[in-house]
């Protein structure tokens, strides 16, 4: 039987604590799309994409409008474009690009994901098309966004990958100079890339996967964040591990939303539901804020001995709530501490609490990695792919994603 103050912290992280579906993302699979020439190849990449999407906004909005919980964004995945670009050049694949922008237009979606090069041991010709154009075609295009994996568990960091993608950051931040970098917001270079990632700009659909299928990203730093206050506001003895238990129950209850309303959407699209990925990813938005939960966890700097621990605790509270929730967890499901999208990480990184060393040990133990991290413009493309090379490496050896989203901003110390 529900008890009432059950129901009633539901109805609570509904209206006043920032829950949402932060994504809900259809994932395409493109390989029949290819062809002999570039126009022949568009033509049916923008019939695809437009026949199979152009209903997913106006259903999320109806389902987001039936249980009062709104679906932020509406997004597009597909098979990595280099599997069609194998044997055509750096024009075809700009033009695949700038097809896929006009076609997510058309359909009304945010971002579409999938320009993405699978590398961890070796680059072939479809692979190399991609990394190349990267810079003309983030510079060329608003939607459409890219991942490199460079290295996996079992592969190893393929270097040479890692050193052309630290000249790709530099090049794709030169040429995207007039909007301070931001081609570079739109590319991640992973290790251990999940195959069913909603969550741009690391989106893409795996091999295995079928051809169609709608997975969801839930977020909700804010409920979570809500849940520990309330927890330590009833002023009787608490333990790391009651806070933990109510990162558990709060992950619990979010994952079974996030469901919910991916399942409702699958069924009215007519399409298979993937997974539902639980993840903690920040807004600049007040109360939105992973660094919020530290905290509240009682990091009083973030940065200072304990970070890392208390990212640990709240990446594992998170990640045991959603299993026990669904059997369809995937994704990245964790804690996402992107620096310049979480209000009280930017604060900390500003007054010099949060070094990019401390950051880089954080990550170690959080879902993803160096996200969304401002780095002076004249930073060199060496320097930038060691970086890389640090986070794969931290990837590699402990067998889990990790991330590298850097944004050289041009012009700035």
């Amino acid at each position: 039987m529900l008890r009432t103050d059950q129901i009633l912290s539901t109805i609570e992280m509904l209206h006043a604590e920032h829950l949402d579906v932060r994504a809900v993302t259809l994932a395409l699979n493109i390989e029949d799309c290819a062809a002999p020439n570039a126009d022949h190849l568009c033509r049916k990449l923008y019939s695809k994409i437009t026949s199979r999407a152009s209903r997913l906004v106006e259903v999320c909005d109806q389902v987001g409008s039936k249980y009062g919980i709104p679906v932020i964004n509406k997004r597009l995945a597909i098979s990595p474009a280099s599997t069609v670009l194998a044997g055509h050049g750096r024009a075809a694949a700009l033009q695949v690009a700038q097809t896929l922008d006009e076609a997510a237009a058309k359909c009304g979606v945010d971002f579409v994901g999938g320009f993405t090069a699978l590398v961890q041991k070796g680059i072939s010709q479809g692979d190399q098309v991609v990394i190349d154009s990267l810079p003309q075609v983030l510079s060329q295009t608003k939607k459409v966004c890219a991942s490199v994996n460079v290295a996996t568990r079992r592969a190893g960091i393929n270097m040479d990958a890692v050193r052309r993608m630290g000249e790709v950051i530099v090049e794709t931040a030169a040429a995207t100079a007039d909007q301070k970098g931001f081609g570079c917001a739109k590319l991640v270079v992973f290790a251990n890339i999940p195959e069913d990632n909603p969550f741009m700009a690391g989106a893409y659909m795996g091999a295995g996967e079928p051809e169609a299928t709608v997975n969801i990203g839930v977020s909700g730093p804010g409920v979570v964040c809500s849940a520990l206050r309330r927890r330590l506001e009833r002023g009787d003895p608490v333990t790391l591990g009651d806070l933990a238990e109510e990162i558990k129950i709060t992950s619990f209850r979010v994952t079974r939303v996030g469901e919910l309303i991916g399942r409702e959407v699958a069924a009215e699209l007519g399409l298979a539901f993937g997974i539902v990925d639980l993840s903690l990813a920040p807004t600049p938005q007040i109360g939105d804020s992973v660094g919020e939960i530290l905290k509240t966890l009682g990091i009083e700097n973030i940065g200072a001995p304990g970070s890392t621990a208390a990212v640990a605790m709240l990446n594992d509270a998170v990640k045991k709530g959603g299993l026990f929730a669904s059997s369809s967890v995937g994704g990245l499901s964790g804690a996402f501490i992107p620096v310049s999208e979480d209000s009280a990480l930017a604060d900390a990184v500003a007054q010099h609490h949060l070094s990019l060393e401390k950051l880089e040990a954080m990550t170690s133990v959080c879902s993803v990695g160096l996200d969304m991290v401002l780095i002076p413009g004249d930073t060199s493309a060496e320097t930038i792919a060691a970086i890389i090379a640090d986070e794969m490496a931290i990837g590699v050896i402990n067998d889990k994603t990790t991330a590298c989203r850097l944004i050289p901003v041009p012009g700035a110390k």
